[in-house]
């Protein structure tokens, strides 16, 4: 079983950075693909950045790139989500997930809340 835990969300103000860190568990043979997504109050859940664990290939939505950096710690089987130059409509909860494909995410962490002040 596949265990994800997040940290680093807070509070920040707008241009500030935080960086988010997913702490895995378990078994990720066969979930080659993670990444972050984020869910703000009222709305959907949106894909954030995904990184394929082995090629180290990344995605990113078109409303972070340029400001987050997803990136990957081997030896500790750590996922990371540097953010930066903040926006009040970064705020969300954000989620690590483990995937077998970009479009296919099996597990998911329990969320870590992320608040951008104007």
């Amino acid at each position: 079983q596949v265990q994800l835990v997040e940290s680093g969300g807070g509070l920040v103000q707008a241009g500030g950075s935080l960086r988010l860190s997913c702490a895995t568990s378990g078994r990720t043979f066969g979930r080659p693909v993670m990444g972050w997504f984020r869910q703000a109050p009222g709305k959907e859940r949106e894909f954030v950045a995904s990184m394929w664990w082995s090629l180290g290939s990344t995605q990113y939505a078109d409303s972070v790139k340029g400001r987050f950096t997803i990136s990957r710690d081997n030896a500790k089987n750590a996922l990371f989500l540097q953010m930066s130059s903040l926006k009040p409509e970064d705020t969300a909860v954000y989620y690590c997930a483990a995937g077998s494909d970009s479009s296919t995410w099996s597990h998911w962490g329990q969320g870590t809340q992320v608040t951008v002040s104007s």
